[in-house]
């Protein structure tokens, strides 16, 4: 049976397909900081291409995802600690903004969903599963955030959460939480009250604490 060569269209699917996977992986905490990938491997890991491989390396390596040494190694980044604060600063300027823009619109049906995705943040501390955490502590903030309705800041702050995946793994195992954010609890409060200081000192609270300890 003779093989058809790839069509640049499906060389393109499998280029997206592998950097959202990878991209998710890496911003969920799957892979811990300095962990090593090869082309060869995530193309074997994906069935594809080292072509795709390549430009989904290219891509997350754009985005701060993943670093590229002069000697092509590709790994995924090991913050500084000017990096991390860097980051956090980041976290404490855009989050609060966009919990703000959200309050007008956080009706009842918000608040219960994300009370509902809490007791999922619950369930993966008992479990002591790390991306499990990280990906459904995101989820909490994305979900709110949705509601601001402002895309740009959005797209910002999901970078930052993408450059940030492997720390906060290593955060976690750091943290040995037995129990979810507490500021968590403060934020659907403050979102019950209407209260938009609250909200502000709680969403910047929750989103720069845990960075801070993981300063050497």
């Amino acid at each position: 049976m003779q093989i058809q060569p790839r069509t640049p269209d499906q060389t393109g699917a499998a280029h997206d397909r592998v950097y959202r996977s990878l991209r998710t992986r890496i911003m969920h905490g799957e892979l811990g900081p300095g962990e090593a990938l090869t082309l060869r491997g995530i193309g074997k890991h994906y069935g594809v291409s080292m072509t795709p491989a390549r430009e989904s390396v290219r891509r997350l390596a754009a985005e701060g995802a993943l670093t590229l040494s002069s000697s092509g190694r590709v790994s995924t980044p090991e913050l500084s600690n000017d990096r991390i604060e860097e980051l956090a600063a980041l976290r404490a300027l855009l989050e609060p903004e966009l919990a703000s823009r959200a309050l007008p619109r956080a009706h009842f049906a918000l608040i219960d969903r994300l009370e509902a995705i809490n007791q999922g943040v619950s369930q993966m501390v008992a479990r002591h599963d790390a991306s499990g955490y990280i990906r459904m502590n995101l989820e909490f903030h994305r979900t709110l955030y949705l509601r601001a309705q402002a895309p740009a800041i959005l797209a910002m702050t999901e970078t930052v959460w993408l450059q940030l995946g492997p720390t906060m793994r290593a955060l976690y195992s750091r943290l040995k939480r037995s129990e979810p954010p507490y500021n968590h609890k403060l934020i659907i409060a403050a979102l019950k009250a209407g209260d938009e200081p609250g909200l502000r000192l709680a969403v910047r609270t929750d989103s720069t604490q845990g960075l801070r300890l993981l300063k050497n």
